[in-house]
């Protein structure tokens, strides 16, 4: 009986450890290093829009965003509007998608990323927090610091790139949405993509 108790309070645990982090609610703190050894922390963006993308260089579905270049173009007309775009790597050390710091550099290089940072979560607090599933999986923080929303990218879960022109982008009515203090009309989705690789 000691033992089923115990076997139900680890499960119990292991789901609250992965709970999704709520619409309308603070969004999970976080405390993490940069591919550059800088220390990112919610709170140093208060004030600020900030869109955390989960990432694993080598899922299809990430390719997808990456290849085409769609995911830079978003990237790069978010963090000109002075959003904060943090990249977020939680594969563990020997698991699929998983780069040391400098290898993040060189990769975040070669993909062109125009991220603000790319973030190494290799214990997977971070992303354990806000119950990041997929790769990508993202989520949009309001300036008070306020989750607003949490899902895919885009309305079609295919790998193929040709799909991205006729799909709904639900990051970017998210954010285009919440700048003029309209109500996010789709504020989760299912996100799509590869396992996180805890």
């Amino acid at each position: 009986m000691k033992k089923l108790f115990a076997m139900l309070l680890i499960t119990c645990a292991s789901s609250l450890a992965m709970a999704d982090a709520k619409i309308g609610s603070p969004a999970p703190d976080f405390s993490v290093v940069d591919a550059t050894g800088k220390t990112h922390k919610l709170a140093d963006y208060k004030g600020k829009y900030v869109v955390l993308e989960w990432y694993n260089k080598d899922c299809p579905y990430v390719r997808k965003h990456y290849d085409s270049k769609n995911m830079q173009k978003i990237q790069a007309d978010m963090t000109a509007k002075n959003i904060v775009w943090l990249s977020v790597i939680s594969s563990a050390p020997g698991k699929q998608g998983h780069l040391a710091a400098a290898d993040a550099v060189k990769n975040a290089q070669k993909e062109g990323s125009k991220a603000s940072a790319i973030l190494l979560d290799e214990k997977g607090a971070m992303g354990k927090a806000y119950g990041a599933k997929t790769t990508p999986h993202m989520y949009l923080i309001d300036p008070q610091g306020v989750l607003r929303y949490n899902g895919a990218i885009d309305s079609n879960d295919s790998a193929d790139p040709k799909t991205i022109a006729t799909s709904e982008n639900y990051i970017v009515r998210a954010v285009a949405s919440a700048e003029k203090g309209e109500k996010i009309a789709k504020e989760t989705s299912k996100p799509y993509g590869c396992s996180v690789k805890y």
